[in-house]
């Protein structure tokens, strides 16, 4: 079937090209002329503008946009604006929940369906496909099952032999609900997320400093003394053991498999700086924790840490040092000394 696709990034161009591979038609804009292009080279059918897109849409338009949560409003606005009763409009980015369900209800009025599909996947999905978390009104979900079924995954080796009741959930794409449903349940996904990689992190942090009785230690007032160094003199290769991991563990998970590759790569992670960004998920995923009662130490406790990677704990730093220097007299000692 005819799919538009507005966002061509690192996803969204992706995506089209699944699409494609499986004979779907598509036709593509984004802001970047090249990534149009590019795309077109491989099948796609190109526009200029706005306009020019939902002009080469076949009724009922189908428009899905692949972009950051603060540029999807506007976009949706423009898009709905050219669009007409019975067209559809798929946000398939991180937006918040609540704008699903607020945008769901604007367009309602227009007779335009708008579908949030919480899209996981990566830089992987063209190969690996899409797991896509879908809400928003069952007709017009319908209508785009055979675009979803091409972008999802699809039934493995190792889909469970009971997937029946559960519709598409085996395949990799599930209408979760109502307009928001879908964006809700990615939220809490990307919440999840957050928490396993913390774990793995902190583990392997735990690996790292499993030699500590082979090092130097300072031996004065500022410097907490390990009291049994003879327990703390394994070299561990991390690379390894993450891999051994992988086979069998019931801590295996592809986040290990793409752990477990990075530290093959660079076992020093030279290449990264450490500060850990978050994309707005992880806050909404506590608000709602919040809102609704439900205690969440491990996903909050991580969501907190990324701030603090952000350099956000930094004045919170100085002033413990501020403070223990003025109840102690107690100097700082210089970065990176254990």
């Amino acid at each position: 079937m005819q799919i538009g696709m507005i966002g061509l990034g690192r996803m969204g161009a992706n995506m089209v090209r699944r699409l494609l591979r499986d004979g779907h038609e598509c036709i593509v804009y984004d802001i970047n002329p090249a990534s149009v292009a590019a795309l077109v080279v491989e099948g796609a059918t190109g526009s200029t503008s706005p306009e020019d897109f939902v002009a080469r849409l076949k009724k009922p338009a189908c428009a899905w946009l692949m972009l950051p949560a603060a540029l999807t409003g506007t976009n949706v606005d423009r898009l709905s604006a050219l669009m007409t009763s019975g067209d559809i409009i798929i946000d398939g980015g991180n937006s918040h929940y609540h704008d699903a369900v607020d945008k769901a209800a604007q367009l309602h009025s227009k007779g335009i369906n708008y579908i949030d599909v919480g899209t996981s996947g990566g830089v992987w999905g063209l190969e690996r496909g899409y797991c896509l978390m879908i809400g928003g009104p069952e007709a017009a979900v319908q209508h785009l099952d055979p675009v979803f079924a091409t972008l999802a995954p699809g039934k493995d080796a190792g889909a469970a032999a009971s997937s029946e009741g559960l519709r598409t959930a085996h395949l990799g794409y599930l209408h979760c609900g109502p307009s928001g449903a879908g964006h809700f349940v990615k939220m809490v996904h990307n919440g999840i997320e957050y928490g396993m990689m913390a774990a793995y992190a902190e583990g392997m942090n735990i690996l790292k400093a499993a030699n500590s009785g082979n090092e130097k230690r300072e031996a004065d007032a500022e410097t907490s003394p390990l009291q049994t160094p003879e327990y703390y003199k394994f070299d561990i290769d991390m690379a390894a053991v993450s891999e051994v991991w992988r086979h069998g563990s019931v801590i295996s998970s592809w986040l290990l498999d793409l752990t477990a590759d990075a530290l093959k790569r660079d076992p020093g992670l030279s290449a990264y700086s450490g500060r850990v960004s978050d994309s707005g998920e992880g806050r909404w995923t506590l608000k709602a924790a919040i809102d609704t009662g439900v205690p969440v130490p491990v996903l909050s406790s991580a969501l907190f840490q990324r701030f603090s990677s952000q350099g956000e704990s930094e004045f919170g730093d100085k002033l413990l040092s501020a403070m223990r220097f003025a109840f102690g007299g107690h100097h700082e000692k210089p970065k990176g000394n254990v």
